[in-house]
């Protein structure tokens, strides 16, 4: 291959990121606190879409995400908060923010240094370079493969996100990849420079009594990456 459509890196093997579904929260309480007894989640995402379309969904919201960020807590697990910087600033973590979501500069303004910042780059490279000058800590690129939680979700070329990891290799961002991911199919990545895997249904969508199992499987996985 060509230098232009290849690109590997000496970092380390990518953190597997969780991102909440919309179960009822009792049960995915309960699958949160299987998934990250297993010590495999490096970084947790509180997104529920359909809590905050209910009546009186912030409140909702915030009611949960205070049991979501105190059990991650108790498992030294970073929390983002999807696309409200307010929220992230009253619950002491960090946010990520899509495109229409919040500027990168108000949210370095408002959350303390150590939270996380991410930003949806989409398979846009000019975003990447964009996110990375405004200071996010992680720029998201997908969708990699046709998944469940956005089955309409446009995905994105491997030259697209090559390009993206070209931007990421020597500067202060690290790069995200996010779509369709699953045990499965992400050895069609290995050796690009990912810092995290974000995964939702390839996790959430099974049962609890199975979610320690897949997360072995994911650990698997990336130690070998």
């Amino acid at each position: 291959m060509t230098e232009q459509s290849t690109v590997t890196s000496e970092r380390a093997a990518p953190m597997l990121y969780l991102l909440t579904n919309d179960d009822e929260f009792d049960l995915l309480y309960a699958k949160l606190e299987v998934a990250l007894a297993t010590g495999v989640i490096g970084l947790l995402q509180i997104r529920r879409k359909q809590v905050l379309a209910q009546t009186h969904g912030q409140k909702k919201l915030y009611d949960e995400a205070l049991k979501i960020v105190a059990l991650a807590n108790l498992y030294e697990v970073p929390v983002v908060i999807n696309d409200d910087i307010a929220l992230a600033v009253k619950l002491g973590v960090g946010v990520h923010l899509g495109q229409q979501d919040g500027a990168i500069s108000e949210a370095k303004q408002q959350l303390e240094s150590n939270q996380i910042i991410g930003r949806t780059c989409h398979g846009d490279v000019a975003l990447v370079e964009e996110a990375r000058s405004a200071g996010a800590t992680y720029a998201a690129m997908g969708a990699i493969f046709a998944s469940s939680t956005k089955p309409n979700a446009d995905t994105i070329s491997r030259q697209q996100l090559i390009d993206g990891c070209q931007q990421t290799i020597h500067n202060d961002i690290e790069l995200c990849v996010i779509g369709g991911l699953r045990v499965e199919n992400v050895v069609q990545l290995k050796g690009l420079p990912i810092a995290y895997m974000a995964v939702v249904g390839d996790i959430l969508d099974l049962p609890v009594d199975s979610i320690a199992q897949r997360c072995q499987e994911w650990q698997q996985v990336l130690t070998n990456w």
